[in-house]
């Protein structure tokens, strides 16, 4: 997969206020366990709640790939749009 953001991307977030979970294959703000924010792609909802996000480089992110299916709370909010330093819109916007 190629990645949609780099290091250093600016990007405008929704924070909360969240109604649903976000669609699968939305890029999200997530709380991770023991980390700090991060910017993580919601690869799937699965029945109880439960989410599992992953990064677009498999070989340098901690994800669900390492910390299994992550409560559905735990998502902070959805990206609209990258605003630096190419400025692009994300479709879907749940």
């Amino acid at each position: 997969m190629v990645p949609t953001l780099r290091h250093g991307d600016r990007l405008l977030v929704r924070l909360g206020g969240l109604r649903r979970t976000p669609a699968v294959g939305r890029i999200v703000l997530v709380r991770l366990p023991d980390r700090p924010l991060s910017i993580k792609r919601l690869v799937a909802v699965e029945a109880g709640g439960s989410i599992r996000v992953e990064g677009d480089n498999p070989y340098a992110s901690t994800d669900s790939r390492d910390l299994g299916d992550l409560p559905a709370d735990r998502i902070v909010g959805v990206a609209l749009a990258r605003l630096w330093p190419h400025p692009r819109l994300f479709t879907n916007v749940c």
